[in-house]
């Protein structure tokens, strides 16, 4: 909402460094909304008039020593204008009384207001009377509130305040925001003071929770009785982590209590008192990281021997993952489950919880498409490796996803996923594994029942700040080598809460088998779920503006000639799938564009013999991509008979072939992807080879050959992240039918 004063501070920057993209001052929007932009601004406003070479939008250690030197107290007099100037502006900027102006004049008005953001900060006693001094400056020029906010709590308001009172004096402690929610920066805050506490010395103290901030809190257990700064730090942190108690220096027998509903819930010692591991829970993420688990996620084979290592160390539950999106599984060959891997599990008494991760490192790997082809992709490995119907999978958002990622990129993603599972009958339960914040926004959504989290990762801006989801089943705590020998194994400890507890029995794996017919009661089921996906990413049943409707395509693509697709699988050592999909996807692309797209190419060889190559037919199929898949189908011993030539009547022959005859485009189908799996040899835009064609192809190989079909541009990458999920239905059926 736009505020007439902070109008006046964006035309006051604007006028006075009216040189600013010289000086290094943007010109500002004149839209009177607050923001980064404008606190950027005026911060390099300050630098310039002090005089700081090079400016930043950063009010950084420089700037705060360079204020200290030559203006140590702002206020009536002895300070240039436009520095006054400044101040009035960020007052406004952060909603208080700049004076009525922006004057260069440190009236009554703008004494009054910094009084009021003093007391606001919690540093009134710490900086008393009406000057603004460098740590408020530098608080006055950013985003922080001073006032509750989005339904803050009063409570950790007081909390932030009296950090801020106690040790905005110590040198590398400044002034937080005093808005009621936890945060990064208030859990830094938090590490600080304890240091502080402790007795580390300026320049000693760094906010890190390494080895003696770890001694000093062992030497400083608390319970019933004990008062000071430690009781308050100990409060603190149980407010922090959303623990109903009273912030004061006297530990009291609510506070016993509240300690030892805490640690009941972070499967501590149930003691009631502050002993280190309570207060490591309440300041890092990891927590105690001596701490025994009963659980443990990896990527190397459980073997009898590593089983008893495992079982020596406490360990129950286990970890294992359901693929391998690596081709030939790279430099962790065993981070798939391994045949006979299970049995192993349950003859030696431990249990396995399944995980799903292809890449996951970045947003760009989730979204509500790629969410169903994780959902189905791992509903079919469980099914492989022989996981039960009541499996909870743990799906892997494997990055520091922020905020507004987790909104945009993994909530469609989980509703992906959710989507998949129940369409397959809910046989399987969906987890979540990450850090805090996407565990416990996923898990509200409702995309998850339990959460698997990644706490080692501490420094996650989702972890650091953030209280332990009220799911949780497995936290994530250290990684470590147990056993030696032929039983030594480098595990991921987990603490287990008793949420989830895998599975202890499996079902016979499925194998790999090659494809066989379809099944005919299968196909009603099969052609429901392939355009209930495609309903959900856009394509309605009636064809909406396609030429096709969704069971003439289905019809046509899988059913009519699934004998001839079963005999090319064979033939080509490759998935039904992978034709299908292609196939049915072009299908249903089929617009009035391409019809007339046909047509300008008959009449132009019908006129003047020239090939002007197209799409066609319903597999959209290139005359030239037909004829050099074929050269290159006969140059390998694919198929039998003689190469093309290159010509336009050789080109349009087979453009006209591939329009005409449904069966031979669809033939033409397995012979793009065995040129484009080879690399597309002749194409022009040779690609990196990828595994000679095989049924167990990971899905990073079946998204590169299903890329390929359609080229290499980003039109083809976002559809071949969409067909992903199409040939994961497409090849739950062909599972089916071929283990029956």
């Amino acid at each position: 909402m736009a505020d007439a004063m902070v109008l006046k501070a964006q035309q006051f920057i604007n006028s006075t460094y009216d040189k600013g993209a010289k000086l290094g001052i943007s010109r500002l929007v004149e839209d009177g909304e607050t923001g980064w932009t404008v606190m950027f601004a005026l911060t390099r406003a300050l630098q310039y008039e002090l005089g700081i070479a090079g400016l930043s939008d950063n009010f950084g250690p420089g700037t705060l020593s360079t204020l200290q030197s030559k203006y140590p107290r702002i206020g009536a007099s002895g300070v240039p204008a436009n520095i006054i100037r400044i101040v009035q502006a960020g007052l406004y900027c952060k909603g208080y009384d700049g004076g009525g102006e922006i004057d260069g004049k440190y009236n009554d008005r703008v004494r009054d207001a910094v009084i009021q953001l003093k007391k606001d900060m919690g540093v009134d006693f710490a900086y008393p009377g009406s000057d603004v001094v460098p740590k408020v400056f530098k608080g006055l020029l950013n985003m922080d509130p001073y006032v509750t906010v989005n339904n803050g709590s009063a409570q950790i308001r007081a909390v932030q305040q009296w950090m801020n009172g106690e040790f905005v004096h110590r040198r590398d402690f400044y002034i937080i925001s005093c808005d009621g929610h936890h945060s990064r920066t208030v859990a830094q805050a938090m590490l600080y003071a304890v240091q502080y506490t402790i007795g580390m010395a300026d320049g000693v103290a760094n906010g890190v929770f390494g080895p003696g901030t770890q001694a000093g809190l062992k030497e400083h257990t608390l319970s019933v009785g004990s008062s000071g700064t430690w009781v308050q730090l100990f409060t603190a942190g149980m407010l922090l982590n959303q623990r109903s108690v009273s912030f004061g220096g006297t530990f009291t027998a609510a506070h016993a209590d509240a300690v030892r509903s805490f640690q009941s819930f972070v499967k501590l010692p149930v003691t009631g008192k502050g002993d280190f591991s309570t207060w490591a829970s309440l300041l890092v993420s990891y927590g105690d990281q001596n701490r025994k688990g009963s659980a443990c996620d990896g990527v190397t084979r459980i073997t009898p021997d590593r089983a008893k290592a495992l079982k020596a160390e406490g360990i129950t539950y286990v970890g294992r993952y359901l693929t391998n999106p690596i081709p030939g599984g790279g430099k962790v060959p065993e981070k798939e489950i391994q045949p006979g891997e299970l049995q192993t599990i349950a003859d030696q008494g431990l249990r396995c919880f399944p995980i799903y991760q292809t890449f996951g490192r970045g947003a760009d790997d989730f979204s509500y498409p790629l969410g169903r082809a994780a959902g189905q992709a791992a509903i079919n490995a469980a099914l492989d490796h022989g996981f039960k119907p009541g499996t909870r999978i743990f799906f892997a958002v494997d990055f520091d996803a922020y905020d507004y990622e987790v909104t945009d990129n993994v909530l469609p993603h989980f509703k992906g996923i959710e989507d998949a599972m129940r369409d397959d009958g809910d046989r399987y339960g969906v987890g979540v594994y990450g850090p805090r914040n996407v565990c416990t926004r996923v898990s509200d959504a409702g995309h998850a029942s339990a959460s698997f989290v990644s706490d080692m990762s501490s420094g996650f801006s989702g972890n650091f700040g953030y209280p332990l989801p009220e799911n949780w089943a497995y936290d994530q705590i250290v990684t470590k080598t147990v056993g030696s020998g032929s039983g030594s194994i480098n595990i991921d400890v987990n603490i287990a809460s008793g949420r989830d507890t895998g599975q202890g029995s499996f079902n016979k794996p499925r194998g790999v088998l090659a494809d066989t017919s379809l099944d005919p009661d299968l196909v009603q089921a099969m052609m429901t779920d392939v355009g209930k996906y495609m309903e959900s990413i856009g394509f309605p049943n009636d064809g909406g503006v396609r030429k096709w409707q969704h069971w003439k395509c289905f019809t046509t693509t899988v059913v009519d000639y699934d004998s001839d697709i079963t005999l090319y699988a064979y033939r080509y050592k490759m998935r039904k799938a992978l034709i299908q999909t292609s196939a049915y996807w072009e299908m249903r692309h089929v617009d009035a564009v391409d019809e007339s797209a046909d047509l300008a190419v008959i009449t132009a060889y019908e006129t003047t013999g020239t090939f002007k190559d197209t799409s066609t037919g319903i597999c959209q199929i290139f005359g030239i991509t037909a004829t050099r898949a074929w050269n290159h189908a006969v140059s390998k011993g694919y198929v039998t008979g003689s190469a093309k030539d290159i010509n336009d009547d050789t080109l349009y022959g087979m453009w006209r072939k591939c329009r005409d005859d449904d069966q031979f485009a669809l033939s033409i189908v397995p012979l793009i992807h065995l040129w484009n799996a080879d690399g597309a040899p002749g194409s022009g835009n040779d690609e990196t080879t990828l595994r000679p064609m095989r049924l167990d192809y990971t899905e990073n190989e079946v998204y590169e050959v299903l890329r390929r079909y359609q080229g290499t541009n980003d039109e083809a990458k976002a559809h071949a992240k969409k067909r992903l999920a199409l040939y994961q239905v497409m090849e739950k059926y062909n599972a089916i039918a071929r283990n029956p």
